[in-house]
């Protein structure tokens, strides 16, 4: 009897045994068929296509953006007292002394630039836009933005996202547009007559692609700046940028102060 209980106990610990075996061959492949795909980058789930390279098609604030303002002209812009009185005092030999040339071509101002800009992906999760005019780089960062080195730049640290409109109730988006909140960027100006926007700005871009019947591009940016130090109001622009084929027409000038 003793021999019979021993056997027994024998089979069914082999039995368990072969059983756990089993599961652990077969439970890596059941789960990897369950497992949900990984998150696709924002490269490979971007709703619209800005890579290439776009020239600025200027068609109104003319006499702000293909010439310099004379100083003290602020048409347009809700300055505080402050900012009125910065813009009055506008040198531009003084910024060229001070190496600060650029201070027309940081993000305030940047997209409002005559010229071109190319625009591409520096890995799944930054694109990179650069303009000929100045010579400028910006890196807009999708989810984590790495922290700052140094001093601030003219371009400040870009956080990005995709944003969906249209659709509801069941229905799929309409369409997608870029999202884009820049900060800590060094003072600059929203104009090159020296209209001032201050280190505590905060820049606000929509990135919208739009389909010509005619079979063209077209690159609709709207900017809304911020800045609690020299602004009464938010500034708010639309620039239009149309696709090129064509890249030969790229000119970098460096940043020019006057």
């Amino acid at each position: 009897m003793r021999a019979l209980q021993v056997n027994a106990f024998a089979r069914a610990a082999a039995a368990g045994l072969l059983a756990v075996l089993w599961l652990a061959a077969v439970t890596p492949a059941a789960a990897q068929r369950g497992r949900p795909p990984a998150p696709a980058s924002p490269r490979d789930a971007a709703p619209i296509d800005l890579t290439g390279q776009w020239v600025s098609i200027v068609t109104e604030d003319w006499r702000f953006r293909m010439m310099t303002p004379p100083k003290g002209d602020i048409s347009g812009v809700s300055l505080t007292p402050a900012g009125q009185a910065t813009a009055e005092s506008w040198d531009p030999a003084r910024d060229e002394a001070e190496g600060n040339a650029c201070k027309a071509y940081g993000v305030g101002n940047i997209m409002r630039m005559p010229g071109r800009i190319r625009i591409s992906w520096d890995d799944g999760s930054t694109l990179r836009i650069e303009t000929d005019a100045g010579r400028q780089t910006r890196l807009l960062h999708f989810g984590d933005v790495p922290e700052p080195a140094g001093e601030p730049t003219w371009q400040g640290v870009s956080r990005a996202e995709w944003i969906m409109h249209g659709g509801g109730r069941g229905r799929p988006p309409v369409y997608g547009s870029l999202h884009v909140v820049t900060t800590g960027m060094k003072p600059g100006y929203l104009r090159k007559n020296g209209v001032p926007y201050g280190a505590e700005a905060v820049v606000t871009e929509y990135f919208d692609l739009l389909h010509h019947p005619d079979g063209s591009q077209w690159l609709v940016v709207k900017t809304i700046v911020e800045d609690p130090e020299y602004l009464a109001a938010p500034f708010i622009t639309s620039s239009n940028f149309r696709k090129e084929e064509d890249r030969s027409g790229w000119n970098p000038t460096p940043c020019r102060a006057r």
